[in-house]
């Protein structure tokens, strides 16, 4: 069996922010012809006119990636600051209702609107999903049984979303709860082999539940057009450091399992509504709550879980990736906190939202401009 490439592939979606109000500007259609010509099929609209997605080129390490997303953002707030508007990367706006968002008039987006109705509007939320390559079919779904585990770690370095329409949630990812309502969301299953995955997809296209696995929603998934494990439980990260850094702690977790599965190892998949707990814990509580260590049977802060990942189990593949400082990057954003975590000091500092979107601007723009 091949070794995976292990490329890169990483999606943001911003907001879209009339500066003189802090609301999100419902403008993406005034904007994606031009945004086209500069960066071609790395733009492209979303469900809601108010939100803006990019996607890096295929890049092989996560400083590629760093320089992609620099890019990216850029032209956007180039592009954006062209019609007197910024962008902000943050799970959910502090304050706009969805009710009054444009849904994008594209036959894709009209569509999906059709079938969900109110949850296709209230779908107001923005996340990072990171692409890692992985050629063979039957290691891509051994991969996504293991990876599972560890994907509310990483989401709660995410975490960007403590506020809706104006209220704070006491959640850190309310995003994620939002994004819950969806069918065929939250953590995938346990699949015995591609057949299995494969024959669950054809069966929903065939009885009309679905066009194609584009429709499957789950937080780690195959992607239905690329040969990449899809990781789509994360926030959007406020910090172009952050993102780098989820993408390479998820680049060094497939590394780490090929190597085990080439030396004939593995690590032990767990139930999936164990994972399910870790990941409400996760969207409740960020970095400071506890999850559960599936292998010892009990509570450990989060904040220990993450190190263990990166100390131990991911400790001898970073240097033979390159990758230790983006994924140490991690204490970093332990110590200081995620986004969430930010926008709740300055929200408990000043008493605004406004403040929070400001601050969301300008740590967006942090290490671009």
């Amino acid at each position: 069996m091949k070794a995976p490439s292990l490329t890169i592939g990483i999606e943001e979606e911003y907001q879209i922010i009339d500066p003189a109000t802090g609301e999100l500007k419902s403008y993406i259609t005034q904007i994606l012809d031009e945004g086209k010509l500069i960066l071609k099929e790395q733009i492209k609209a979303e469900l809601h006119q108010s939100m803006v997605e990019v996607g890096t080129e295929i890049c092989q390490t996560p400083a590629d990636a760093r320089n992609e997303l620099v890019k990216l953002r850029r032209s956007i707030s180039e592009l954006a600051g062209r019609h007197g508007l910024v962008i902000a990367a943050a799970g959910t706006h502090p304050f706009s209702n969805w009710e009054q968002q444009e849904i994008t008039p594209f036959e894709r987006y009209l569509g999906v609107q059709n079938d969900m109705q109110d949850l296709a509007r209230q779908l107001l939320i923005f996340g990072t999903h990171v692409h890692i390559g992985i050629e063979d079919r039957d290691f891509l779904i051994d991969a996504m049984n293991v990876a599972r585990y560890f994907a509310p770690h990483i989401l709660c370095l995410s975490t960007s979303s403590p506020f809706w329409t104006g209220r704070r949630t006491g959640l850190k990812s309310y995003r994620s709860i939002i994004f819950r309502h969806f069918p065929r969301s939250g953590m995938p299953p346990f699949f015995d082999g591609w057949p299995e995955y494969n024959g669950m997809v054809e069966a929903m296209v065939r009885t009309n539940c679905i066009p194609d696995g584009s429709k499957i929603w789950y937080d780690v998934r195959p992607n239905h057009r690329y040969p990449t494990l899809e990781f789509r439980i994360c926030d959007v990260c406020t910090k172009v450091d952050e993102a780098v850094c989820i993408a390479a702690i998820f680049q060094a977790i497939i590394a780490k399992l090929w190597k085990l599965r080439r030396d004939n190892l593995t690590f032990r998949v767990y139930p999936t509504e164990l994972i399910e707990e870790n990941k409400w814990r996760a969207v409740r509580y960020g970095l400071d709550g506890k999850m559960l260590d599936l292998g010892k049977q009990k509570e450990v802060p989060v904040r220990e879980l993450i190190h263990e990942l990166i100390d131990w189990f991911l400790r001898d593949v970073l240097d033979e990736l390159g990758t230790r400082a983006e994924v140490e990057y991690a204490y970093k954003i332990m110590e200081g906190g995620s986004s969430a975590d930010r926008q709740l000091k300055t929200f408990n500092e000043v008493g605004s939202t406004r403040a929070v979107v400001s601050q969301l601007v300008r740590e967006t723009q942090e290490g671009v401009s």
